[in-house]
């Protein structure tokens, strides 16, 4: 049985029902062990031959969080043998060979995060964890890991088909801006060279290559499918039918043409409606078939029902911090409707909301309870939203042809419907289960469609918020809010009434932890400014601070691109300099002492010297505490460290000692800007 082929029109409201689905149950708790990740491993369960090798660079925890399990697994339920190779070492070939030549592809993906993001901070700086490797070591995969493990890939057996995905490869399948190198970069598919990508969530999409190739088609057969993007030879012509895009050369070279790439990319993401795209990178042309259809419930409840452990391999000695995290967690649903310019939940996992079935989600917290290390605690009952559950179009025939970018900005549709109904019933359901204490939110509330439920707040506020909430304002300014796509800031204040009015009859003491971003596109010192006093008068200092991150693909990051809106093409403000940057990061933490000179000078900057002072809406003294001259000294040495000022010529003669010698790095050859392990 195939997937739509995208001469099969879909009708409305029409899932990917035809492989998922059908997929065997779980197994006993008994019987659950997690995929290889040795040749051992593979020969005890009696395989003399692997089918398909899996290349992540995240650890592997066999939890139905990470991607490379869940494909792992469906693969695993249809009868096909799968090896796992976790955070390869990508400077040979040899865990490539680990497994022997893969009878079927090697299936490739960067990890759960798109790597670049995974190693630098906003600022360019590499980070001090990865969350996604044991013991939070970084170093242990390269920059833009895609590219690296494609190659290696090639060179261990020529001629085994190379597929593509997850999150990187979805979000760099077309030219794209590439915020660490500053430039715009050409479709990952040139540079990767792999034969086939797959976008956005694949688990029909990994067993329909898998059954093809195992039925003896070739990889250039399966270019009709859904959700899947190629490269097309020089001498190809791409299908007539497809969409054109402005070529990868004049979006490199013209911003208006890039802002309109990126509108018409985000045009076409509705299943119901998306058409083909191409897009021409000098002589050859990067086709993108339409997205993937939503997966049913009954596929939903066959994925997240196969028998993972949800424990890290039994080979690692270190706790990988992102499974810490995330072990006691329960996903009830995916996707998001939401359309957030930042964010790429919704380029990737779409905004038609796919939920599991209520007996699905029970079925799984009771697994859970029975486990002897289940503290009675579930951590996360939620998705991408945590209230989006069964929430969807009213009008299936409406949604066949919408192309609205967000479902509810600038205001609800009319026709989503937004019932609490089925979430508050199996919130409710899910904390009477036997074994557990606690069922806890830790996923974003929507705040706007929370409000609309009376009774979801009173549920919420009552028995799932274990002190703190989290929630997303984002900010607090009008303009860049609707840069945002979030609702404005009097949605979040009418929120907080109502969860501390909630919390006081409840005689519960418990508080919102709100979430902030600096120097998105069209926040200026003004803008960042106006959030500073709100937070003072609110008593909010967060401990960390969200900064922007232009992320390929994302909306937000075009206009930081092209300092324009893609659909209106009106100019956007962009703190693109470091220096302002760091100004409007100040500017969130106020209150802290080594920020006063720069808060300072934003103030003096902006001509707001009327909070600088003793007021009740001051932010800063007019005099610096003792703490921020101690700070300024101290990054003075650690700036100019001193040398220089009593002995210039010791400097010198250090210099002329070590000349002809090789500075040791703290890089390894070859390996880009990564730092040691």
């Amino acid at each position: 049985m195939q997937l739509p082929i995208l001469t099969d029109r879909p009708t409305p409201g029409q899932t990917a029902d035809g492989l998922v689905q059908h997929l065997p149950g779980a197994a006993r708790s008994c019987d659950r062990v997690p995929l290889p990740m040795t040749i051992g491993e593979a020969r005890d369960r009696g395989w003399d031959e692997i089918d398909v090798v899996l290349i992540t660079g995240d650890a592997y925890v066999d939890h139905p969080s990470f991607a490379m399990a869940i494909l792992g697994r469906v693969l695993e339920a249809a009868g096909f043998r799968v090896g796992i190779v976790s955070q390869p070492d990508w400077r040979s070939c040899d865990d490539w060979q680990r497994f022997g030549r893969p009878r079927l592809f090697f299936g490739i993906s960067a990890g759960n995060m798109d790597s670049m993001i995974n190693h630098y901070t906003a600022n360019r700086k590499v980070r001090n964890q990865d969350a996604y490797s044991p013991g939070g070591r970084i170093g242990l995969r390269p920059d833009r890991a895609t590219l690296a493990y494609c190659q290696r890939a090639r060179q261990a057996y020529k001629g085994v088909p190379v597929i593509a995905g997850g999150v990187e490869a979805s979000l760099r399948r077309l030219a794209h801006y590439d915020y660490w190198s500053d430039k715009v970069r050409r479709s990952i598919l040139m540079d990767c060279k792999a034969d086939l990508l797959v976008y956005g969530m694949g688990e029909d999409a990994i067993i329909e290559i898998a059954r093809c190739l195992d039925a003896g088609q070739t990889v250039g057969s399966l270019r009709d499918m859904r959700g899947v993007a190629y490269a097309m030879g020089a001498s190809e012509s791409p299908p007539e039918d497809a969409r054109g895009l402005p070529s990868y050369e004049q979006v490199r070279d013209d911003k208006w043409q890039f802002a309109e790439a990126t509108r018409i990319i985000h045009d076409e993401t509705n299943p119901y409606n998306a058409r083909r795209l191409v897009q021409w990178h000098d002589r050859q042309a990067v086709v993108v078939n339409p997205p993937a259809l939503p997966l049913s419930q009954q596929a939903m409840d066959r994925v997240y029902g196969l028998p993972f452990t949800r424990k890290a391999h039994p080979s690692y000695t270190e706790p990988i911090p992102a499974r810490e995290m995330i072990k006691d967690s329960v996903t009830i649903m995916r996707g998001c409707f939401g359309g957030c310019t930042f964010c790429s939940i919704t380029a990737h996992q779409g905004r038609i909301i796919q939920s599991r079935s209520q007996q699905s989600v029970l079925t799984e917290i009771r697994d859970m309870a029975a486990d002897e290390g289940f503290t009675g605690v579930v951590s996360d009952i939620g998705g991408p939203t945590a209230n989006m559950y069964e929430m969807k179009c009213t009008r299936p025939e409406v949604e066949a042809i919408c192309r609205r970018q967000s479902c509810v900005h600038p205001k609800i549709c009319k026709l989503l419907g937004t019932d609490h109904g089925p979430l508050i019933q199996l919130m409710k359901e899910a904390r009477e289960v036997p074994g557990v204490d606690k069922v806890l939110v830790a996923s974003g509330i929507r705040m706007d469609l929370a409000r609309r439920s009376p009774e979801y707040m009173e549920q919420l506020v009552q028995h799932h918020v274990g002190g703190h909430l989290k929630v997303a304002p984002e900010h607090t300014d009008a303009r860049v809010l609707d840069k945002m796509r979030k609702p404005a800031n009097v949605d979040f204040e009418g929120f907080r009434e109502a969860f501390d009015r909630l919390s006081q009859e409840a005689g519960k003491r418990q508080f919102l932890v709100p979430y902030f971003i600096a120097s998105h596109p069209g926040s200026d010192l003004h803008a960042m400014i106006d959030l500073a006093v709100f937070l003072k008068r609110n008593g909010y200092q967060p401990d960390q601070v969200q900064d922007f991150i232009p992320a390929p693909m994302d909306v937000a990051t075009a206009m930081y691109y092209t300092e324009m809106d893609p659909f209106s093409k009106q100019p956007v403000y962009i703190a693109r300099h470091l220096r302002d940057r760091k100004l409007q990061r100040a500017l969130m933490q106020f209150f802290k002492p080594e920020n006063y000179f720069e808060v300072r000078r934003a103030l003096e900057q902006a001509g707001r010297q009327d909070l600088i002072g003793r007021g009740c809406d001051c932010l800063i003294s007019d005099k610096p505490p003792r703490e921020a001259l101690e700070a300024r000294r101290q990054d003075a040495n650690r700036r100019f460290r001193g040398d220089f000022v009593h002995d210039p010529t010791e400097d010198q003669r250090k210099k002329k000692k070590k000349k002809g010698k090789r500075k040791e790095s703290r890089y390894e050859p070859g390996s880009g800007y990564r730092p040691k392990a």
